[in-house]
């Protein structure tokens, strides 16, 4: 009989267990939508005006370039479009640029949400990546297809090559953006510096000018900056005479692991120490 007796609490608690590991990804996945929607109403507001923000802010910016620029030039550098010359560079940068600093201030935006327990660091990341990602895209939707139907000219996309192109601006958004995320609260000093050293990147992106067009050894030294290969690669998509030759998946994508995994390491084992002090 105590045999039988003492079997049921074990048997109780092991059912209690796996109820808990049932619950458990569950519960992170609700964690995670109450993230996006705190991130929806603290980030774009309760209204649909900061959404019309996030579309109007691009459509200027290729705007503004296109009136300069086709007033001092007949066409520009591929095709006969100003506006979609400059859209297939502005889109993109636009979205590495918003995914990543909104993953750089994810220990600071959550710090008071990261006491709990069951809020992880992870489950903040994973928020901000969501709900701004889904952003982007509904602003890239909108404003290309804006763009392609004031072209003067129909444009073939392919599909395979944006998508791709889109792959590679993401990984380095979230390798970033991941790793700023521990250097920005470990160093307050560095966000000052990577704004620094960041401010040159929308010159040197090929956003204004071909690859090509950059003259030696010049040219050699551009390659290594990571966005130039995803913007290539977009036009490559919009305009399909254009063959960038100089394109690579490997050196972007390898550079984006790398941070990533070392933002996700350094998280891991020293975020609740930064937060604790």
């Amino acid at each position: 009989m105590s045999d039988v007796t003492s079997s049921k609490p074990s048997e109780a608690l092991d059912d209690e267990a796996e109820l808990r590991e049932v619950r458990l990804p569950f519960a992170g996945l609700r964690t995670i939508f109450a993230l996006m929607l705190r991130e929806m109403s603290t980030s774009y507001g309760r209204s649909p005006g900061g959404y019309i923000w996030a579309v109007l802010e691009p459509v200027g910016a290729i705007a503004l370039l296109t009136a300069v620029f086709s007033a001092g030039f007949r066409q520009p550098p591929l095709g006969t479009s100003f506006a979609l010359f400059y859209a297939t560079g502005i889109v993109p940068f636009m979205m590495y640029g918003d995914i990543s600093m909104k993953l750089t201030q994810t220990l600071n935006f959550s710090r008071a949400l990261l006491e709990y327990p069951r809020v992880t660091f992870i489950d903040a990341l994973l928020a901000r990546l969501l709900i701004n990602l889904m952003t982007q895209l509904m602003v890239t939707l909108l404003v290309l297809s804006g763009v392609m139907m004031l072209a003067s000219t129909d444009v073939t996309i392919d599909i395979s090559k944006a998508v791709a192109a889109y792959g590679v601006i993401l990984a380095l958004a979230i390798g970033v953006g991941t790793l700023n995320s521990f250097l920005v609260v470990a160093y307050p000093v560095w966000q000052t510096i990577w704004a620094v050293m960041n401010r040159p990147i929308f010159l040197i992106s090929c956003m204004f000018f071909l690859f090509e067009s950059v003259p030696q050894p010049y040219q050699d030294y551009l390659w290594y900056n990571p966005l130039v290969h995803p913007i290539g690669l977009m036009r490559d998509a919009f305009f399909p005479y254009y063959n960038p030759t100089f394109v690579s998946y490997i050196y972007p994508l390898t550079l984006a692991c790398v941070m990533t995994l070392a933002g996700l390491f350094l998280l891991n084992h020293y975020h609740r120490d930064i937060l604790d002090k």
